[in-house]
């Protein structure tokens, strides 16, 4: 079984009821998808409501801790050593096209460090949690990062720039790198996922660039509890502030960031 702290059974309960509303809307969508406006201004109100749910719980639960918001940006709270880092829907393009890959991430910051995560899709019931120091769990199942070890039999997870956003040549020299020396890439559209999946062996590396601390913070977490190593693209443990994150395990880490990085000269 997995040790739960007080925090961390706040943020799965506030998880779980953000989600309830939240699995109702999902399925309302296949009648919106035919609608002269489509569904996207169905998804930002689900995106909204879902985020206040949570800021409201975990207030409740711990009402001096401040917030990183996708939607409401900082929150300053009364107590500076505490903060949780939310993403409401990360997988939006996902939940918008009825695509059930998506999640609520929720990671709580203590002094500059993450010391718990979880990231839970609520259409398959899947709930990753970890605890700094106290491991990484799929529904009380211990996780593991997988034990691969050479480049030509792994499965690569990444996002890709869209609709203008820079870095589209970037992830392109890089990507046909990795997939002239891996089994593949897959591009799921919710990075907390894709590292949640790292942490359980179904990927065995993830990069992308230009990711929100709230994208990725439970994620990280999740990784280093399963035995995983996460840094950004140049080994360095900025993560939060560059947007950039390499996971892997130990022995494909540094084979993985010199053809990445070497693809981009």
């Amino acid at each position: 079984m997995p040790y739960l702290s007080p925090a961390l059974n706040v943020m799965i309960a506030a998880a779980r009821k953000a989600a309830r509303p939240l699995i109702r809307d999902f399925g309302e969508l296949e009648n919106l998808q035919v609608s002269r406006k489509g569904p996207a201004d169905f998804v930002t109100a689900a995106d909204q409501r879902t985020e206040k749910i949570l800021v409201e719980e975990l207030t409740k639960a711990r009402s001096g801790y401040g917030f990183v918001l996708e939607e409401g940006g900082i929150v300053e709270g009364s107590d500076k050593t505490h903060r949780f880092i939310i993403d409401p829907i990360d997988g939006t393009t996902n939940f918008m096209h009825g695509v059930p890959h998506f999640s609520i991430s929720i990671a709580l910051e203590r002094e500059g460090n993450i010391v718990s995560g979880l990231v839970f899709n609520p259409v398959n019931d899947e709930m990753f949690v970890a605890e700094r120091g106290h491991g990484a769990f799929l529904n009380d199942k211990r996780l593991r990062v997988a034990s691969r070890k050479n480049l030509p039999d792994i499965v690569v997870a990444s996002g890709a720039p869209f609709m203008g956003k820079d870095g589209r040549e970037e992830f392109l020299k890089e990507a046909d790198a990795v997939l002239a020396s891996t089994s593949g890439i897959r591009r799921f559209g919710s990075a907390a996922l894709d590292l949640a999946w790292v942490a359980a062996g179904r990927f065995d590396a993830f990069w992308e660039r230009k990711l929100r601390p709230w994208d990725i913070a439970a994620g990280l977490l999740l990784v280093r509890e399963a035995g995983g190593i996460v840094t950004d693209l140049t080994g360095r443990d900025l993560m939060l502030e560059s947007g950039d994150v390499l996971a892997a395990n130990e022995n494909l880490h540094k084979p993985l960031m010199d053809l990445i990085r070497s693809a981009g000269k």
